[in-house]
């Protein structure tokens, strides 16, 4: 076949490798306007167009003796065929031309072969994705559902437990005001026992003695003072207990307020549909981690703030059950040692009118001890002298001690058997005076008989009137609800 050229408005001429992406070949720079075209379907063709047989050249111009431009006649190569049959070469042949058709044809089938594959892969691509897109929307709604559910369970364990500890919080302070109810009510009877050691500091001569009374009224205000300070260190620990709690109660408020928070969010994104009206984008918010946790350490915290709630509760338990039985106990011992006081009051008044008594019938017997009570006096001035000595040790050694630094002053079992040192030596010095005096007021009776004994006897009667005016001081006692601090 001869291929005698195509015109230059076919648009089927194209290189091409696929009706997808079409690229054109390049053609040669360095050859006529001649081009090489690939038909699907086909080989390559070398097609070649003739050009005519001479080029148009410049049109020359040259002026002529007026100086106007004339135009010249065109350089062209002489013609070597007919001017009819030049024509015919710038045609196709019939052939050629039913050719292309059917190339063009096959080329739209496949270009249509193509774009319908290409629609349909992209059909299954989009339905694909879609169904992906929506797993993956229900896969993150599921996981928002269970983490609601896990965060309404930790908000429910958070509530029960906080108003457990605001219940246990509750009960500890109003132990903490039944404790210091109780601490107030007893300064009263410790108050007339301080007075009742203040009056009978007035006795005179021999009856200031360290009786039974006096010793029970030391012990009433030493075991007034103990109470009261046992219940004043245990509301401060009750205190330091309430201090604790309120920790928790912050920790678990605070949780929980977190998880409300944590709960409105989770609960608005849970309800974010496709169709909602607050979703917006927000790009590169997938690559910002702000998390500080995970769900292990989320749980863990929740966790161990109810686990610090419950051992504050179970600390606040046992303080409280501590705090009603040293009510009941400090009632308990108060009452036998106001009971014990009385007693020894009862007994030594009985004592005092009975040695009241006994003086006048002894009066006759003294004039035979005149010398005996001048050895006794000499003897009890050496034993009081030897005495100071040992007391200045003792007291010296509390003194030393005093200045021991913070916690290591301590009430330790030196402490006790020093206090105790100094009390015996004291009470020793205190018999031996008595007794000194004693004698003297004996000797004195001796000289002046009568009047020692009429001084003797008014002292006694002094010593009835306090102790008597002190059992009148003692007839009111609280009672027990007050001294539990119920009022």
């Amino acid at each position: 076949m001869e291929f005698l050229g195509t015109t230059q408005t076919a648009s089927y001429c194209g290189p091409k490798k696929s009706f997808l992406f079409p690229e054109p070949v390049s053609t040669s720079t360095t050859q006529d306007s001649y081009q090489s075209y690939y038909l699907p379907g086909y080989r390559y063709l070398n097609s070649w167009r003739p050009s005519l047989f001479y080029r148009v050249s410049a049109v020359p111009t040259h002026s002529d003796e007026q100086g106007n431009m004339r135009i010249s006649a065109p350089l062209r190569p002489p013609t070597i065929l007919p001017s009819v049959r030049s024509a015919l070469y710038a045609r196709y042949s019939p052939r050629d031309w039913y050719k292309a058709n059917t190339v063009q044809f096959k080329g739209s089938e496949s270009s249509r072969h193509w774009a319908g594959r290409l629609n349909a892969d992209s059909l299954r691509l989009m339905q694909d994705k879609d169904q992906l897109t929506q797993q993956t929307q229900d896969t993150s709604g599921r996981s928002l559902g269970q983490r609601l559910s896990d965060i309404d369970f930790w908000r429910s364990e958070l509530t029960y437990e906080l108003e457990c500890l605001l219940t246990e919080t509750h009960a500890l302070e109003t132990a903490k005001r039944r404790l210091e109810c109780a601490a107030d009510e007893a300064q009263r009877p410790l108050k007339v026992a301080l007075e009742c050691l203040y009056n009978r500091e007035k006795r005179m001569g021999i009856d200031l003695v360290h009786d039974d009374v006096e010793k029970n009224l030391i012990q009433e205000v030493d075991l007034f003072k103990s109470c009261q300070e046992r219940m004043r260190k245990l509301a401060e620990r009750i205190d330091q207990q309430l201090g604790i709690n309120r920790d928790a109660q912050h920790s678990l408020e605070r949780d929980l307020s977190d998880k409300n928070s944590a709960h409105f969010i989770d609960e608005k994104c849970y309800n974010l549909r496709n169709t909602s009206d607050s979703i917006s984008f927000y790009h590169g918010v997938e690559r910002i981690d702000g998390t500080i946790s995970v769900p292990e350490t989320w749980a863990k915290f929740s966790d161990d703030n109810i686990r610090h709630s419950q051992n504050a509760r179970a600390n606040s338990s046992k303080l409280r059950e501590e705090a009603e039985n040293t009510l009941e106990n400090v009632s308990e011992e108060m009452w036998k040692q106001f009971t014990d006081t009385n007693l020894a009051f009862t007994n030594r008044i009985a004592e005092t009118a009975d040695i009241k008594n006994k003086l006048q019938t002894h009066l006759a017997k003294t004039l035979q001890e005149i010398f005996q009570t001048e050895n006794t006096i000499m003897l009890l001035e050496r034993a009081i002298m030897a005495k100071e000595c040992p007391l200045k040790v003792a007291q010296t050694r509390l003194e030393g001690r005093t200045r021991r630094p913070n916690v290591e002053l301590c009430r330790d079992i030196p402490q006790f058997k020093l206090v105790n040192e100094v009390f015996t030596i004291d009470d020793t010095l205190q018999t031996l005076k008595l007794r000194l005096r004693e004698a003297q007021d004996t000797l004195q009776l001796l000289v002046l008989n009568k009047a020692r004994l009429e001084h003797d006897l008014s002292v006694k009667a002094n010593s009835l009137f306090i102790d008597k005016k002190c059992m009148d001081m003692r007839k009111i006692f609280p009672s027990t609800p007050r001294l539990v601090g119920y009022t």
